[in-house]
């Protein structure tokens, strides 16, 4: 493993130290995103979590988040930038917008119509993000897998999760926006807001090709995407065409930053959480820094490890996430 190294997809709601622990041993840093998700802590207890794992081991930044308890009543907008401007004034590192805009039947206008990304009532916090020169992050709808048959998707952790989650799992809910609007939307904001620094999380949502991520990074100069969550759909096109996989992570290897969207809130021990963070630290560097033949539990077959130039790795693994999240640790030559 490199060292150090940020796994900068996180969410840290539970205050244990045996992930710290683990983290010492890696020389490993965390980016906690705060996400206004129901069954997470509130936003403001996600937030003071960070502050308290940070007195033990200062091995933990954060991003903020709004709330939309007050949607469609004139205190819902100064109420969330109220949220943004204190998130950022404790110490945020950008703010997330989750995909509950557009897959949330409480949000929706005065016509019953769902409200999307693009929605004009986001404006004055896109704005605002742009001119103070704020980074938002955003995970913007689901994985295209969500809008097909459960027998239909292509790897089995989208099979699982939207088993469980059927509320989120939009074959079964057809009068909710198409995968295609809630991509549209999101190129909207960002055609509106060109200088916006912007994460489109977990591969733009369009983990299903890359060649789909590429256009996006082309297309939108300030934004950056991470892996978090969706290393699997890269490893099943490796093993359909591993030298376009390799080479779009050569390409674009100043846009892209490593994480695991691993959730730590309770429901498990502290030590398996620590384990499965190990687990996959050591199994996502295998993938991508050597050339060894691997298999994946979310699919059937083989595939080879992309063994990326070192240059790469380290952008990747560390360089990126703390040139975009502006973190304050040093941009080390290794």
């Amino acid at each position: 493993m490199l060292r150090p190294f940020i796994d900068a997809h996180v969410h840290l709601n539970t205050n244990t130290q045996t992930k710290l622990q683990l983290a010492a041993q890696y020389d490993a840093y965390f980016v906690s995103i705060n996400t206004d998700i129901p069954f997470f802590i509130d936003l403001q207890a996600q937030q003071e979590m960070i502050t308290t794992l940070n007195k033990s081991a200062q091995r933990s930044f954060f991003i903020t988040s709004f709330d939309t308890q007050y949607w469609n009543t004139p205190r819902w907008l100064p109420h969330a930038m109220e949220q943004i401007k204190a998130g950022i004034a404790a110490g945020a590192k950008g703010v997330k917008i989750w995909k509950n805009i557009g897959m949330d039947e409480n949000l929706k206008d005065a016509q019953g119509n769902f409200v999307l990304l693009d929605d004009a009532r986001f404006d004055p916090i896109f704005q605002y993000l742009s001119d103070a020169g704020i980074l938002l992050i955003n995970h913007q709808g689901e994985p295209r897998n969500c809008w097909l048959p459960l027998e239909e998707m292509t790897v089995a952790s989208d099979r699982n999760y939207f088993a469980a989650h059927p509320e989120y799992h939009m074959f079964k809910n057809k009068h909710y926006p198409s995968y295609e609007t809630h991509m549209a939307a999101r190129d909207r904001v960002l055609e509106r807001y060109p200088k916006l620094n912007y994460v489109g999380l977990h591969l733009f949502s369009m983990e299903y090709d890359l060649d789909e991520v590429a256009k996006r990074l082309d297309r939108f100069p300030n934004t950056k995407t991470d892996l978090a969550e969706r290393i699997c759909h890269v490893q099943l096109q490796a093993m359909q065409d591993w030298k376009k996989v390799r080479q779009f992570f050569i390409d674009y290897q100043d846009r892209i930053i490593y994480g695991t969207d691993v959730i730590d809130d309770g429901s498990t021990s502290a030590e398996t959480i620590a384990a499965k963070l190990e687990q996959l630290w050591k199994y996502h560097w295998e993938f991508f820094a050597t050339d060894h033949i691997m298999e994946a539990p979310e699919f059937t077959g083989s595939f080879k490890g992309l063994n990326l130039p070192q240059p790469v790795l380290k952008k990747i693994f560390y360089s990126n996430a703390v040139a975009t999240y502006k973190l304050d640790l040093p941009q080390t030559d290794f």
